[in-house]
């Protein structure tokens, strides 16, 4: 009985070992922020402040520059693994033709969750047209950890 129990913790340390090598990840929270002329997403530290200032630019869009992204995510047992950050936006252009643009960071993982920063702007920004979705979305190598969609992706 007892190398049975013996053997039973042995098998089960080793399939442990084995299945932490395993890297995963996931997007937990994505922060579409439009920008004005001077980059500023809101004009005071307040939450509420900001959300009102991002009605205010969604109604005067001759003052918004660029549109940030601002992504929270998590990997695990992701030591020394490449990973990726990508934002898909799909708008639409000149003509109500469709556009899509992707905007991707190289991340180093950490201990603990963190955000970054994703920004268009300028010419690409005025050339991708109306936001109508997004999606981002976290990688190692070709491997897709984590995403996070708009309702309409």
């Amino acid at each position: 009985m007892r190398r049975l129990l013996v053997i039973l913790f042995l098998f089960g340390s080793l399939s442990a070992t084995f299945a932490s090598d395993a890297i995963s990840g996931r997007v937990v929270k994505v922060l579409p922020l439009l920008l004005d002329l001077q980059s500023r997403d809101a004009v005071s530290p307040s939450l509420y402040d900001r959300d009102a200032y991002q009605v205010y630019l969604r109604q005067h869009t001759n003052e918004i520059s660029a549109i940030r992204f601002d992504v929270l995510w998590k990997a695990s047992d992701a030591k020394g693994a490449k990973l990726k950050l990508r934002v898909e936006l799909r708008g639409i252009g000149a003509g109500g033709l469709p556009r899509q643009t992707t905007l991707e960071q190289s991340v180093t993982p950490g201990f603990f969750r963190r955000w970054t920063s994703l920004t268009l702007g300028g010419a690409d920004y005025k050339n991708s047209g109306e936001l109508v979705a997004w999606r981002a979305t976290l990688w190692s190598d070709d491997q897709l950890l984590g995403e996070q969609k708009s309702f309409l992706w």
